[in-house]
């Protein structure tokens, strides 16, 4: 060991760093270690802001949106995000409600008798719904991640990935969708026009004004190269 005056190299291990070099040793980390802890500081600063993003009144309509959809068998969570969450957490009652929007036969979604109790099979579940909803048209920036509901970190994107797939279901008006359809707004449908072998063959002989056109130009006022302009006072 090297001293210098005033100065020492000895390194005390703190009991964090004992802690940490053990389960560097073991290859676990500690128990107290595994779950994820409160927010400090700047993250509890942005989780704050997110929870803020939560509407209440939102929640009041999805519920009772999922509660048509499905059945009152599914239930009704208590009121808040912590009760949305709990409600949705195992990811079955999301597999009913996006099962409930295809027709007998063509369900995406497997939804098990029991609902799972482990915590790997839960988010399973609610990966096996968000891979549904994509394939049912939900675009990706309305789609949530896994731990936003499962870990509550997000819970507004989860109510933003159910208003997407409800106006979906408003839009397609196939007949699976129940519930009151001014629940959601329907999605800008793209129109397409359809013409005939002689309209196109037509349209490539229209020369578009972006082009320029010639109609109506004329030489007069214009002078011959060369020639000097005449001008009378």
């Amino acid at each position: 060991m090297i001293t210098l005056p005033g100065f020492s190299c000895e390194h005390k291990m703190s009991a964090f760093e004992k802690c940490l070099a053990g389960s560097r040793s073991s290859g676990k980390l500690p128990t107290n270690m595994a779950n994820k802890g409160p927010s400090y500081g700047m993250s509890r600063e942005v989780q704050s802001k997110i929870e803020k993003k939560y509407d209440e009144e939102l929640e009041e309509r999805l519920v009772e949106w999922i509660i048509v959809q499905c059945g009152p068998d599914v239930g009704r969570p208590d009121r808040g995000r912590l009760g949305f969450q709990v409600w949705l957490k195992n990811g079955v009652i999301l597999s009913k409600l996006v099962n409930s929007l295809y027709p007998d036969g063509s369900k995406p979604v497997k939804v098990p008798e029991n609902p799972p109790s482990m915590v790997f099979k839960q988010m399973e579940q609610v990966a096996q719904f968000l891979k549904a909803a994509e394939d049912y048209g939900v675009t990706k920036t309305d789609m949530f991640q896994t731990v936003d509901l499962f870990e509550g970190k997000d819970l507004a994107a989860v109510q933003r990935t159910l208003m997407a797939l409800g106006s979906l279901a408003v839009t397609k008006n196939d007949g699976h969708y129940r519930g009151d359809p001014n629940w959601f707004m329907k999605k800008a449908q793209e129109h397409k026009r359809e013409f005939t072998e002689s309209q196109l063959q037509e349209g490539k002989h229209v020369i578009g004004l972006q082009m320029g056109s010639n109609r109506g130009a004329s030489q007069a006022g214009m002078t011959g190269y060369g020639r000097p302009r005449q001008i009378i006072s």
